[in-house]
């Protein structure tokens, strides 16, 4: 699911926020939380951009794959063992999936900026 701006949505969990806090330095007196149901229109979709780990990785194997039995024994086994070292951050980013964030204009005036699209369900 992609939301798009002007979307009207709605919180599909509780959502906690963060301490509040006064008096003394560091006494935590109350904690902020939205609570699931809260609506509100959707003001930017933005998707967070590819990590140069992952962009360099995706180089390196279209390099291989496309070339790779032309090159020199020797070049072709260093570019094997770049791709081999950027391996992990790629497997992580085919986890994580398509990262979107959204900000959300909620209908009580709070704004919700940077948060995850899958925490929100379109009406």
């Amino acid at each position: 699911m992609t939301l798009e701006e002007g979307r009207r949505v709605r919180l599909a969990e509780d959502l906690g926020i963060g301490e509040a806090v006064a008096g003394e330095p560091g006494a935590v007196v109350g904690f902020l939380s939205l609570g699931a149901g809260i609506e509100g229109t959707v003001e930017r979709v933005a998707e967070l951009p590819e990590s140069h780990e992952v962009r360099e990785y995706q180089r390196l194997k279209a390099l291989f794959e496309d070339y790779g039995h032309t090159m020199p024994v020797a070049s072709r086994e260093r570019l094997e063992a770049e791709i081999a070292a950027l391996e992990p951050e790629w497997t992580a980013h085919r986890e994580r999936g398509n990262r979107v964030t959204v900000r959300v204009r909620l209908d009580n005036g709070l704004v919700l900026d940077g948060a995850h699209q899958g925490i929100l369900t379109p009406l």
